[in-house]
């Protein structure tokens, strides 16, 4: 079998994957919050983690990998967008999950084997809860619940950071009714118009943190094999998750490997966010007519624990080395995996050099095999370099045809010269004539 490695945040360094059950191989990764269209930057861990799962499948077996990426649907930010447009919260969080998953699907995520709600788990974050003010770790405070931060002796295990420069250095929330600055609000009072359910401690809804400690105890266990996602969730997200998690569980861990990919950057800027302004989304890529799989292979194109400068000349290189990949691939059906794409995808998922060796093999079969566990040459040639379904082109080149039958040159010439403008290449061949973007 063969041996994968990992970094693991927590332990700083690679280490061997050794799951609980080869059988039943346990995955987590923070998922969107459903208020805004997704930027590449958030597409960059939906696509390092679709990667990271092809590799378990392929190595533990395609039934073993349980793959969970929850959805964020109660929050504030989806409140003030469902305020502004003065209609309910579902509304807002139905369509951008819609959107979510159509964008990723364009750039060849598959869907994970779970894909749960906070709204749909909000009794097991209460019940959560209750567990933690039993136990003295949490308390209630002017209608909030909080995790009570210095009764957990390893908090910041994750990070390693100074508590108080970990705080300095993030946006933690003051508020008088706190027994320690570092406490965070596991439950949150409603107010009459806002969306909220009720629990022992009045109506209201859950903080962010307390959803995925909750979610992964319902669907995957105390402890699962791999939690994942990027790396500003490092602090204070994934942090609290540990902290409240390890108190409810008695001292079990919540996870055996900390997985985190590095940020993503516009050209001549700093990391991509909304706040910053910075972002272009990935329907808007999709717009401008770029293919979904040259977005992706960008995205792998370094390693996912570096920063990644994303730029028109990233996406140009990606889309030409598919373009070589096609040629020698597509009409190939899928062989053997090649052992030196495998073994540098199994290397804390060594995407660069599995994409270089995936360049340099010779046998279409294996390049194709080897593709699929990256996620690429998933299209068929015909629709790589045509384009299915755009009958205006297929109509001009057919009209183009027609010339050159009645012999009609300069009506042909005029014809691939509008093409060309447009950055369509006309390639006549034995059988026709076949069409491309350049």
């Amino acid at each position: 079998m063969t041996e994968i490695r990992l970094h693991d945040t927590m332990a700083r360094e690679k280490r061997v994957f050794t799951p609980a059950d080869p059988q039943r191989v346990t995955m987590y990764v923070c998922g969107p919050t459903v208020y805004n269209r997704a930027h590449i930057g958030n597409a960059r861990p939906a696509v390092v983690f679709d990667v990271l799962a092809r590799l378990l499948r392929h190595v533990y077996g395609e039934e073993s990998l349980v793959y969970a990426r929850n959805v964020t649907d109660v929050d504030d930010k989806i409140i003030e967008a469902a305020r502004s447009e003065e209609v309910d919260p579902s509304v807002i969080t139905e369509r951008y999950e819609r959107h979510y998953l159509d964008d990723m699907g364009a750039l060849g995520v598959a869907p994970p084997t779970l894909a749960p709600k906070a709204t749909q788990n909000v009794a097991d974050m209460v019940a959560m809860i209750g567990r933690l003010v039993e136990s003295g770790n949490a308390y209630e405070a002017d209608g909030h619940v909080l995790f009570h931060v210095p009764s957990d002796s390893d908090y910041g295990s994750l990070g390693r950071r100074d508590r108080d420069a970990m705080i300095a250095g993030a946006r933690v929330e003051v508020a008088s009714y706190k027994k320690d600055p570092a406490d965070f609000v596991l439950w949150k009072p409603s107010e009459p118009d806002v969306i909220g359910w009720n629990s022992p401690w009045g109506r209201g809804r859950p903080g962010w943190h307390i959803e995925c400690s909750a979610m992964i105890e319902r669907h995957l266990g105390e402890t699962i094999d791999i939690h994942g996602g990027g790396l500003d969730l490092i602090f204070p997200h994934h942090e609290n998750e540990i902290a409240q998690s390890r108190c409810a569980h008695g001292g079990a861990p919540l996870a055996r490997y900390w997985v985190h990919n590095g940020f993503l950057s516009m050209a001549g800027s700093e990391k991509m966010s909304k706040s910053l302004g910075n972002v272009v989304s990935v329907g808007e890529l999709l717009e401008q007519g770029h293919k979904g799989e040259v977005l992706r292979f960008a995205l792998l194109s370094a390693h996912y624990r570096q920063p990644l400068e994303w730029s028109e000349t990233l996406v140009a290189q990606s889309k030409a080395t598919l373009d070589r990949l096609y040629r020698s691939a597509a009409a190939s059906e899928a062989g053997e995996v090649d052992e030196g794409v495998l073994s540098a995808l199994a290397d804390d998922l060594n995407t660069p050099l599995a994409l270089s060796r995936l360049s340099a093999i010779d046998d279409p079969a294996v390049m194709k095999a080897s593709a699929e566990l990256l996620g690429l040459l998933s299209e068929t040639g015909a629709a790589w370099f045509q384009g299915v379904g755009d009958s205006r082109i297929d109509e001009m080149v057919e009209a183009r045809s027609q010339a050159k039958r009645e012999k009609n040159f300069a009506e042909a010439d005029r014809i691939r010269e509008e093409l060309a403008a447009e950055g369509v290449l006309l390639e006549d061949g034995p059988g026709g004539t076949t069409w491309r973007r350049a």
